[in-house]
């Protein structure tokens, strides 16, 4: 698979300088975890789970979390489970009628360590299909139970199985406590370090604890109480000394915006001719501003790929993962190896000085972004990619 892979392959190339990578589910975790991109949930209970698993790969989605925890009531769970391991034999059917077809990277998001171990047998050699599990509410006390139960789980499958921990729990939240639970966390995903993919932000909890839900023209950065724990997890859990984790953007709940309604000025040209005011002009009255401040919000402040609950924010956030031109161009710069010894230099599009030695950690999480994303041709910005995303 490979982002902006459901797009014709003479359209990536007018919008790519160069083309996003090729990767599957065996490819390295540093490349998967910065590849995750919008991670679309679904609950675990919908009866058409496997068409709509097919069918929003074919929309660009490359990787989704099946959800047993939140998104369905607790005396659902059960009927989930079941529908998960029948929706599991109905992927693997459809692999067998179109080989070689494209299938996202697969977790199941569980409310408790014993499920694990325990769909994974269910599974069965479907198993082969799924590439690990989200673990809610995760601190080191929560946590450890369930990383151990992942631990045997892999051991049963004979398959690498990844862990994506949840950070919403309100020790992490509140001031008080809020060190000591970071550090837990750190002591807990380091003894793991080579099974934890990513680390993914519940802001929807954080808002619960007091009450508190943004509106649709507000970022999680806008609420201050929440801007202070990405803050903190990014400074303790997501360095780039060699020590941190990829941390994902925080869920945006509103889905108003629908694809039809700005679909028509994206089609009237694969690069507008003209009409990319008038684009930003429909984003930003459908609501969609908040989300594009968001996931820009996001990579400025160290996170990368965005949990999503609904299909229209998936290209948003591709789109906006692509590096730029200009970028690339920065970075390749940066991390030439006859400037290894320090030093600074005008950029090539003369417009900034980049400083060898303080930018180089920027410099090489650009260039992994320019691997899994791409790099966009020099006349080529969001709306071209958006544009080009939407199928048709």
């Amino acid at each position: 698979m490979r982002h902006f892979g459901h797009i014709a392959p003479e359209v990536r190339q007018r919008l790519f300088h160069r083309e996003p990578c090729e990767f599957t589910a065996g490819s390295p975790a540093r490349l998967l975890a910065a590849a995750l991109g919008a991670t679309l949930y679904s609950p675990a209970t919908r009866p058409r789970l496997a068409e709509d698993i097919v069918k929003q790969t074919g929309r660009g989605v490359v990787s989704m979390v099946l959800c047993l925890e939140d998104s369905i009531g607790d005396a659902d769970v059960l009927a989930g489970e079941e529908n998960l391991v029948r929706q599991f034999a109905e992927l693997a059917a459809f692999g067998e009628r179109a080989p070689g077809a494209d299938l996202p990277l697969l977790f199941i998001r569980v409310r408790a360590p014993e499920q694990i171990p325990d769909l994974v047998r269910r599974l069965g050699a479907t198993v082969r299909l799924l590439s690990g599990f989200v673990l809610p509410k995760f601190t080191e006390e929560r946590g450890m139970p369930f990383l151990e139960a992942l631990t045997i789980a892999e051991a049963a499958a004979g398959r690498r199985l990844f862990a994506m921990p949840v950070l919403e729990s309100p020790e992490l939240l509140y001031r008080e406590s809020r060190v000591e639970t970071l550090e837990g966390i750190f002591r807990a995903v380091d003894k793991y370090r080579e099974r934890v993919l990513a680390l993914r932000l519940g802001v929807t909890d954080f808002c619960s604890s007091y009450g508190l839900r943004r509106a649709p023209d507000m970022t999680a950065y806008d609420v201050q109480v929440v801007a202070s724990v990405i803050a903190d997890v990014v400074n303790m859990l997501g360095r780039a000394d060699g020590t941190g984790f990829t941390v994902t953007g925080p869920v945006w709940e509103y889905f108003r915006v629908q694809e039809r309604m700005f679909k028509p000025q994206l089609r009237r040209s694969p690069f507008l001719e003209g009409q990319a005011e008038e684009l930003r002009e429909a984003l930003i009255e459908h609501s969609m501003d908040g989300l594009l401040r968001e996931i820009t919000l996001d990579q400025a402040n160290g996170l990368l790929g965005k949990t999503c609950i609904h299909p229209s924010h998936v290209l948003p956030v591709h789109a906006l993962s692509v590096v730029s031109h200009e970028e690339f161009s920065d970075a390749q710069d940066i991390l030439r190896p006859e400037l290894l010894g320090g030093g600074v230099l005008r950029s090539a599009y003369t417009n900034k000085m980049n400083e060898v030695k303080p930018h180089r950690a920027w410099a090489e999480r650009t260039l992994l972004r320019a691997e899994v994303f791409g790099v966009a041709n020099e006349d080529i910005g969001f709306v071209e990619l958006l544009a080009a995303g939407i199928p048709g």
